[in-house]
């Protein structure tokens, strides 16, 4: 019997626009910030991305950020990498994602993220609003179902131990139709790290039972030397769920130049300027690929080969413009020939139905 063979896949790619940078860089502001996600798109890249802070690592909030992106592009997907939904209230975060993507016209996709609590600047975060980091998950994975109602039904009914809502909903009776996205709903790729820390079995199987239940994707990062830990992750998830038109994300961060070691450098340098305390607890190799196109093109295929269907690239130097450029013209095109393996799935930020999940 012939063995079958995987069809691959598009690969999509993104840029992470770096709305912090946007505070740190001297010549990088939120100008040239919207400026180079209208220049990401012109030179082929498929989606952009905005990440999330309130004190721990300020930066420009990124809706208002993804609203004038919106306006300012035509076809790019537009997302969080990720968004610290649990710092919002669902019923005011789902009104907000209902108009953003109403905006875009359908372009969104929420990259949802509970809160990295092992630094103390984010534990502050949550105290400046009132709230418990240690009650976080369930906050979080009640939060993501009550989003998911409203921006499906714009209506949800839940009686939890974080929330209690009984029938609310964008509608008083009198509107023709309540207040809904254009996406019914827009896909909430689910932000797990499971190889990250111990005991990493526990952390794995705990971190797939959410991503299936309430993710239309799965968005990772930082053990970028470890394309194994992608396909393992997925075999566990795809005991739960379908993985048929499940979105698999990467966020890397890339340092393209000359040499390796100029490269490596400039990595190092970002790094630590953009994650002061934080740089060391994760080793340079994790953080993502340095060095010429070709060295960064591999990594690509490996990750890809590992089942990853979507990359956000965020560019570790204070030349955003150029390194957008330089990948655009000496690496995308070599990850658009390559593909991934998998099964046809949709396209990024194209509306997805409620997570299929199988019983456990």
């Amino acid at each position: 019997m012939t063995a079958s063979v995987k069809k691959r896949r598009a690969v999509h790619v993104g840029v992470n626009l770096n709305n912090r940078e946007a505070l740190i860089a001297p010549e990088y502001g939120a100008r040239e910030l919207l400026e180079l996600g209208e220049r990401a798109e012109r030179v082929g890249f498929d989606s952009l991305w905005v990440g999330d802070s309130l004190v721990a690592r300020p930066r420009y909030e990124p809706l208002v950020l993804l609203a004038a992106l919106a306006e300012r592009t035509r076809s790019v997907t537009l997302g969080t990498a990720c968004l610290v939904t649990t710092l919002r209230n669902p019923v005011q975060l789902a009104q907000t994602w209902a108009t953003l993507d109403v905006v875009s016209n359908g372009r969104t996709v929420l990259g949802a993220c509970p809160g990295n609590v092992a630094e103390d600047a984010v534990k502050a975060e949550f105290a400046i609003l009132g709230l418990d980091h240690r009650r976080r998950m369930r906050i979080f994975e009640e939060g993501l179902r009550i989003v998911r109602s409203l921006l499906t039904d714009g209506r949800v009914t839940h009686q939890g131990t974080e929330f209690v809502l009984d029938d609310v909903g964008f509608t008083t009776g009198t509107e023709p139709r309540p207040l809904l996205p254009v996406q019914t709903p827009p896909p909430i790729w689910v932000v797990a790290n499971p190889s990250i820390g111990a005991p990493k079995a526990k952390r794995a199987a705990s971190a797939a039972a959410r991503v299936a239940e309430l993710g239309d994707g799965w968005l990772t990062c930082c053990r970028a030397s470890h394309p194994e830990e992608v396909a393992a992750f997925l075999r566990v998830l795809g005991e739960l769920r379908s993985l048929d038109g499940f979105e698999v994300a990467y966020q890397v961060t890339i340092s393209l130049g000359d040499t390796k070691a100029d490269a490596l450098a400039e990595q190092r340098r970002y790094i630590d300027t953009y994650y002061p305390g934080f740089a060391d607890a994760v080793g340079l190799d994790d953080w993502g690929p340095s060095g010429a196109a070709d060295d960064v093109a591999r990594w690509f295929q490996d990750f890809s080969d590992a089942g990853v269907t979507s990359f956000i690239c965020r560019f570790a130097a204070l030349d955003q413009p150029g390194q957008v450029e330089r990948f655009a013209g000496e690496v995308l095109p070599a990850v658009r020939r390559h593909g991934s393996v998998g099964s046809p799935a949709p396209a990024v930020g194209t509306s997805t139905s409620t997570p299929q999940v199988r019983a456990r």
